[in-house]
């Protein structure tokens, strides 16, 4: 089939090579035209045959609002846009109903897989009507990973967003566990290596998962963490989960410390943020900071 991409940065532009390898086209716009095919979204939506089907995946809020007020205005009834950035499930729900208005469908989808989504795969949780979600499938199915998972209809607009969100702060509890086990290892004298007893979880234990397998990366390359500042930005959607906690009475003690943490690095040069920043570089290719740009 075809696919409009707007959007071709780490995750877009992995993402399009993805899905023509599974042979499908795609003609992909970004505001950078070393990397865009088209010269603007105008030009995008004209190259397509309709029903068209535009996948937008550029930076939640302003950006993701003024790129669907646009296509609003240039696409047909029948056509549908998919929002695969990390955008707030309550802005599907606008995005739904200003998109329907013009009976234009809207589908929202998390995307999890980084800079390995690529060779990997994408796990892909989306929300939409059962008509919309058919329409954008093959696509849904070029990216999803091999085999029998990794992929889901997570219920009606907003849901992928949602589930993507849960995920996340799920991620954030996940990296501060391996985060303060590998602080107490390294403080202690009667450790010697580290770096090998994290080697050693990667078989046989019940914590064993790819955070573990990207920590051992990160101590393979730098093995105390020296060279980083102990930093951890938040992307918001931890943020976002706490709210959504708060909202529905839902107590969330690991993923909100671990929120809290976060903060609390950027008060002080954080041992366990040293670890946070490392996975989050390993798997999302995401900034880091050295310590000598202090």
């Amino acid at each position: 089939m075809e696919l409009g991409l707007v959007g071709l940065g780490k995750m877009g532009g992995n993402m399009r090579e993805r899905i023509r390898r599974a042979g499908h086209t795609v003609i992909g716009y970004d505001r950078n035209p070393d990397v865009s095919d088209v010269h603007s979204l105008e030009e995008l939506v004209g190259k397509l045959k309709g029903p068209r089907v535009v996948w937008v995946m550029v930076p939640a809020g302003a950006a993701t609002q003024s790129t669907i007020d646009e296509l609003a205005e240039l696409l047909s009834p029948g056509d549908v846009v998919v929002d695969g950035g990390n955008s707030r499930w309550t802005d599907d729900e606008k995005h739904a109903v200003e998109l329907g208005l013009k009976e234009i469908g809207f589908v929202d989808c998390g995307v999890s897989g980084g800079v390995w989504g690529l060779e990997n795969g994408y796990a892909l949780m989306y929300g939409g009507s059962a008509e919309n979600v058919a329409k954008v499938q093959p696509i849904f199915d070029a990216l999803k990973p091999e085999g029998d998972f990794g992929s889901v209809h997570a219920g009606k607009v907003g849901a992928g967003h949602f589930a993507k969100m849960v995920h996340n702060g799920i991620e954030y509890a996940m990296m501060q566990a391996y985060a303060e086990g590998w602080e107490l290892l390294e403080k202690v004298d009667s450790v010697t290596d580290v770096r090998e007893v994290f080697r050693s979880w990667q078989e046989g234990t019940v914590i064993r998962s790819w955070l573990l397998d990207l920590a051992v990366n990160a101590l393979d390359d730098d093995e105390h963490l020296d060279r980083l500042k102990g930093y951890a930005a938040d992307s918001g959607e931890g943020r976002w989960t706490v709210e959504a906690a708060i909202d529905n009475a839902v107590p969330l003690p690991a993923i909100t410390a671990s929120l809290f943490a976060r903060f609390a690095s950027r008060q002080d040069d954080s041992p366990q943020m040293k670890m946070i920043a490392a996975l989050r570089n390993q798997f999302g290719g995401h900034a880091v900071e050295s310590k000598s740009e202090n």
